[in-house]
């Protein structure tokens, strides 16, 4: 049994979805996965999604919070970032340690609880493959609901190794649900949602996204 899956609630393959519901040891696994990276990682992906200050901001699928506190200084005092997560615990892991402009909500992807256009900036970070294949239609047309007109999107995920040897030790860590390519995750469903997609691209890390913008 992989690490990922004693970390996982009701998730028996890669399409079935799941919770995290371990904060402090998906906390240990993340620095091990990025070997050390994990910051500059983040630092760069918050970069990619281009944040301005002011900026209301949601994160779906936040988890402990990471990418939040590192968005939360870019939008400044007068920005905002909103962290959405299914897991309680995640939740409450990340609201301990929330900075001013910070607030965690529990609820999932594919029914959020806010209003139509309340963000200038959604993104989700290695969220999209934890959600049940069903409900990843809905939960990117939500996001499109939830952004004004205008409003940017970035949809980050894990990218396997090329190498076949370190592909198979990150599925024994990991699990099925992260054995994906971003294409064939994603596939049509940004575009599908109603978006414009600007670019896509890699970072170091094992991370690739997406990026695109609601008309």
């Amino acid at each position: 049994m992989g690490l990922g899956k004693l970390l996982h609630h009701h998730e028996e393959h890669a399409d079935a979805g799941g919770t995290i519901d371990h904060p402090r040891a998906y906390e240990v696994l993340a620095s091990i996965g990025f070997l050390g990276g994990r910051r500059a990682a983040f630092t760069r992906l918050a970069a990619a999604a281009g944040p301005r200050a002011g900026d209301r901001v949601l994160d779906v699928g936040c988890g402990t919070g990471y990418l939040s506190r590192v968005l939360a200084p870019v939008v400044t005092a007068d920005g905002h970032v909103t962290g959405l997560d299914p897991s309680p615990a995640m939740i409450e892991y990340a609201a301990r340690r929330a900075p001013a402009n910070c607030t965690y909500v529990v609820g999932v992807g594919e029914d959020p609880p806010f209003p139509d256009g309340s963000f200038d900036l959604v993104v989700s970070s290695l969220a999209v493959h934890h959600m049940p294949v069903e409900a990843r239609p809905e939960a990117v047309r939500q996001m499109f609901r939830v952004l004004r007109p205008g409003g940017r999107l970035l949809v980050a995920e894990f990218r396997p190794p090329a190498n076949r040897l370190a592909r198979h030790l990150v599925g024994a860590l990991s699990g099925p649900a992260m054995r994906h390519d971003l294409r064939d995750l994603l596939g049509s469903l940004v575009p599908d949602a109603g978006f414009e997609v600007e670019s896509e691209g890699e970072l170091p890390g094992l991370l690739s996204y997406v990026r695109a913008t609601r008309p």
